[in-house]
């Protein structure tokens, strides 16, 4: 999350702000940008190529305040939605608001880290789209398959969410991780599937991802985590399946980045060169922030922000994660 400020006062916004709530100018997000650009009274903007955008239809929808290239026209984030809840479905909405606000948040990381999103409309096979489907009346199960990631938008629920969470014995979940978490089967099959080499490091690092999905499932409901898991693993769901072991990975990676990001975006950590590996930012910048955040939770009476332990296994494959990353940007 970056600082922003208004271009007309110079205040300070946020990322979902669509009016600076001290002088009252329209905003809106401009993906090509990423950042924060005056509106003007007719929801429009003109980039410093003289092309124009506008206010994304969903605005009052879903609250977007991304830009979108036609009047009237959806932005880039909204494009990526295949399946909502109808007009009529007031809970299924007022759930699909908060479905959109962590998409949102999850697309603007992937245009930081250089990550290639390919949507529906570039490859109609495997390019990237979202269903995000009210539970209300379906039953709605949360997977990736083929570029297409399904949400359940009761998790957008904070009660039912802890219900969730207590009952499968997770320390930590939420909306945007379910999205971090899914988006990483899409990467695997876009970025290490794709190539022989990187196929068989992700192996050689995972497991073995052609055993059978269904029966390791079964054998992980069964039978639960190996008891040397914290050793491996980030989570013991980490532990079903290569899989949702690389899966697991790229939502810690993507956790991580953008935790330490904004970090330095708000001065709690300083503003220093990149570092020459991911296990060095780990060292140096992540578990000595970690921790710091960890005590503040505890200082408010609440559960730690981060709590999960890395080992060097684990630390590992977020290495692996962060090489797909720069060669996706080295190939770009």
């Amino acid at each position: 999350m970056k600082k922003q400020s208004c271009g007309v006062c110079g205040s300070a916004v946020f990322f979902e702000n669509s009016v600076c709530l001290h002088c009252g100018t329209n905003l809106g997000y401009l993906r090509e940008l990423r950042a924060i650009v005056v509106v003007d009274g007719e929801g429009r903007c003109r980039d410093s190529s003289g092309k124009e955008w506008y206010i994304c239809a969903n605005l009052l929808l879903s609250g977007c305040t991304w830009l979108a290239p036609t009047s009237g026209g959806q932005c880039f984030s909204c494009d990526l939605t295949r399946t909502r809840p109808h007009d009529g479905d007031a809970k299924g909405i007022s759930q699909f608001i908060v479905a959109e606000r962590a998409k949102r948040q999850l697309i603007s990381e992937l245009d930081e880290l250089g990550l290639p999103i390919v949507t529906r409309a570039e490859d109609p096979d495997k390019g990237l789209a979202f269903d995000l489907l009210s539970s209300v009346h379906e039953n709605v199960v949360i997977g990736h398959a083929a570029g297409i990631i399904t949400i359940d938008l009761a998790e957008s629920d904070d009660a039912y969410r802890e219900r969730m969470r207590a009952q499968l014995d997770e320390p930590y979940r939420t909306m945007l991780g379910h999205f971090r978490h899914e988006v990483g089967h899409y990467f695997e099959d876009a970025l290490v599937f794709s190539h022989d080499g990187l196929t068989q490091e992700a192996r050689d690092l995972f497991g073995d991802d052609t055993k059978d999905y269904q029966a390791e499932i079964d054998r992980h409901y069964s039978e639960g985590a190996p008891a040397d898991w914290e050793q491996r693993y980030i989570s013991r769901y980490a532990t079903m399946h290569p899989y949702e072991d690389f899966a697991e990975s790229f939502a810690h990676y993507l956790h991580i980045c953008d935790t330490v990001d904004t970090a330095r975006e708000f001065g709690l950590i300083p503003k220093t060169p990149e570092a020459s590996s991911f296990c060095d930012l780990v060292e140096t910048e992540w578990l000595p922030l970690s921790v710091a955040l960890n005590q503040v939770n505890r200082s408010m009476g609440k559960d730690d922000l981060y709590p999960f332990v890395l080992p060097n296994a684990v630390i590992e494959k977020l290495e692996f994660v962060h090489g797909l990353r720069t060669s996706a940007q080295a190939a770009s």
